[in-house]
């Protein structure tokens, strides 16, 4: 189990700030009575407030912000370098807080990804300005985290997209990938509100856009797809679903094949991690939802349902969890054997056979 430090806070001491200045909090901006005892230069209105943003992202960069936030007389007498120097640090915290709150998002922890989220546009607009193109992805890592928010919160998103819409029609020259994030996250707002029109709207052109970058065979486009199906699920449009779910699960099943091949050949090979845990937890959750959706179905197909459990087997296999690779590639096993598609009933038996020869890893045995 993962062992999380706890922050430490210290009372601002009023009468120790220069004349006339306040300390405003990290997240809400109102007054701070707080500040965080390791760095002292990041402020908080209360306990709450610094624990949400040390357990969304603070914890990561608190030794990064001493050296930007802290204003020295060598500063002062060296001002061009300094200005250089932060600026770098400026961007490696863009990079740390978006990455930190793509995880968090992918691995539904809405709330946790909204100090990250934050991070990422406050140091977006220090180093592009308040009115660049570059501000549009922080504003859509934004978006998603309050679109697991309840009640007025969940407001933001659509003001935040609004934000990211302006800036991509002032740029139309911005290229296909920002666009596609774009139409995702409007898609996913609109399915939230039930506008699913304007949600499959939106997921097409997010497909459009994503296989102009990836390829219409790739994982991004995939995903566009799973999405758009889940709308036609809603519509109660089953066969539309199936097909599109059918298209997922064998995109996953290349993907994942070309990963396996090579223990295929030597099954003695050493098993680097592929996925970082964030991903691995969203194709689990794509596959599950296909193979939840067939087993709600009267009439079942089970070619689809030993595709998406053999992608589940190959998957957890690649994680190193021997155990769920052969319960999934079992499963895959029995579905396969009532599919007339044996090509199909090969794979899963080659995959079986390959799990068994190899021992379960020690990052697995901890999971459990």
């Amino acid at each position: 189990m993962e062992t999380r430090h706890l922050p430490i806070a210290s009372r601002i001491i009023p009468l120790a700030l220069p004349k006339g200045t306040e300390k405003l909090c990290e997240l809400c901006q109102n007054r701070a009575y707080l500040q965080c005892a390791q760095c002292r230069v990041t402020f908080y209105c209360d306990a709450t407030h610094q624990f949400a943003d040390w357990v969304g992202i603070h914890e990561k960069i608190c030794p990064l912000l001493v050296p930007i936030r802290t204003e020295t007389l060598e500063s002062f007498s060296k001002e061009g370098r300094i200005e250089k120097d932060i600026k770098k640090v400026q961007r490696e915290l863009i990079a740390i807080a978006r990455s930190i709150a793509e995880g968090k998002l992918t691995e539904g922890k809405h709330e946790e990804a909204l100090p990250a989220g934050q991070t990422c546009l406050h140091f977006c607009m220090d180093v592009f300005g308040p009115c660049s193109i570059q501000l549009v992805p922080a504003y859509l890592l934004l978006a998603e985290g309050y679109m697991g928010e309840e009640g007025s919160r969940r407001l933001f998103t659509a003001e935040l997209l609004s934000q990211a819409e302006l800036s991509v029609s002032k740029n139309p020259d911005c290229g296909h990938d920002l666009h596609h994030r774009l139409h995702r996250s409007l898609g996913r707002l609109q399915s939230i509100m039930g506008d699913l029109e304007g949600a499959l709207f939106n997921y097409a052109n997010d497909i459009y856009h994503a296989a102009e970058v990836y390829g219409l065979d790739s994982t991004v486009c995939s995903n566009g797809y799973f999405l758009l199906a889940n709308i036609f699920a809603k519509q109660g449009k089953t066969q539309i679903v199936r097909s599109m779910y059918n298209e997922v699960a064998q995109t996953w099943n290349s993907h994942l094949t070309k990963l396996i091949e090579p223990f295929l050949e030597n099954p003695t090979a050493s098993l680097e991690p592929t996925f970082d845990k964030a991903k691995q937890v969203e194709v689990d959750k794509i596959l599950h939802t296909i193979l939840d959706f067939e087993r709600h179905q009267s009439r079942k197909e089970h070619a689809l349902m030993a595709l998406a459990s053999l992608c589940l087997s190959m998957l957890w296999f690649m994680g190193g969890d021997r155990v769920k690779a052969r319960d999934f590639g079992r499963s895959a096993l029995q579905s396969s054997q009532m599919s007339p598609n044996q090509e199909l009933s090969t794979a899963v038996q080659k995959l079986l056979d390959l799990v068994e020869t190899r021992p379960q890893t020690s990052e697995a045995k901890r999971s459990k």
